[in-house]
């Protein structure tokens, strides 16, 4: 049963509680932890995104759960919750992207875009008869040569990490980042520290067919999706 205060002020998502809270976005942020693990790294040498893709089912093909995007040629995103407001978001960014190389003649900032996505999800926690993203993203890139990774949730709040992750092991993952993770870290490495975050966020439960992976290149600033193959020399790697 709802507390007395609480009872009418999760109807709407214009309204506050008296103790300041919207309860909309906070159930859309309880949306985003029960879904799959996603963890991002930054490298000297380029970021990396890793995501659990959770195969519920023997039935189901593994390779129709998608999780990581590309957004444009130096932009990827991976997601957390649910996966419809994901391709929403990720559809908004990748206009974004394109809006930005015909106005300027130039790649959109990885900065400019995790901005102009998180205002729009911002927008959603303030009027009625619309609700808020039930999703997170973890949105990297490479602009002016420098590597970035940022993190939204749906109250539209951006924050830059140098390794982070979102969904249900967040914590699990934070402890493995923050004993383990440094600067000087390579690519190769960071995907190893992400496999290592991953493997206690889902206590083992992964492998080669759950397990999507990302990488862009700082030199080149080019995002792709790690092929069945490469992910699987890694996966048997950390397994070793």
């Amino acid at each position: 049963m709802q507390p007395q205060y609480q009872m009418g002020y999760d109807r709407a998502i214009t309204v506050f509680s008296p103790d300041g809270r919207l309860y909309q976005v906070e159930y859309a942020r309880e949306a985003v932890k029960r879904g799959t693990t996603a963890v991002g790294i930054k490298a000297k040498d380029g970021v990396i995104l890793i995501v659990d893709k959770r195969v519920s089912s023997k039935l189901l093909e593994a390779s129709s759960i998608e999780k990581i995007f590309k957004i444009d040629e130096h932009i990827g995103v991976a997601s957390s919750g649910l996966v419809g407001d994901a391709r929403a978001l990720v559809d908004r960014a990748r206009v974004e992207s394109q809006i930005n190389r015909v106005t300027y003649d130039e790649k959109i900032e990885v900065e400019a875009l995790a901005k102009k996505l998180c205002d729009h999800m911002q927008t959603l926690t303030q009027y009625g008869g619309i609700r808020p993203y039930g999703t997170a993203l973890l949105i990297v890139g490479v602009s002016d040569g420098e590597c970035r990774l940022f993190e939204t949730d749906p109250s539209g709040t951006l924050l830059e990490y140098k390794a982070t992750g979102i969904g249900i092991g967040r914590p699990a993952a934070m402890k493995v980042f923050e004993e383990e993770y440094n600067a000087d870290i390579t690519t190769k490495d960071a995907i190893l520290l992400g496999l290592k975050a991953l493997h206690s966020a889902t206590e083992g439960k992964f492998d080669v067919d759950t397990v999507e992976i990302g990488v862009i290149d700082k030199e080149k600033a080019l995002f792709r999706k790690m092929s069945r193959e490469e992910v699987a020399s890694f996966v048997g790697q950390f397994k070793q």
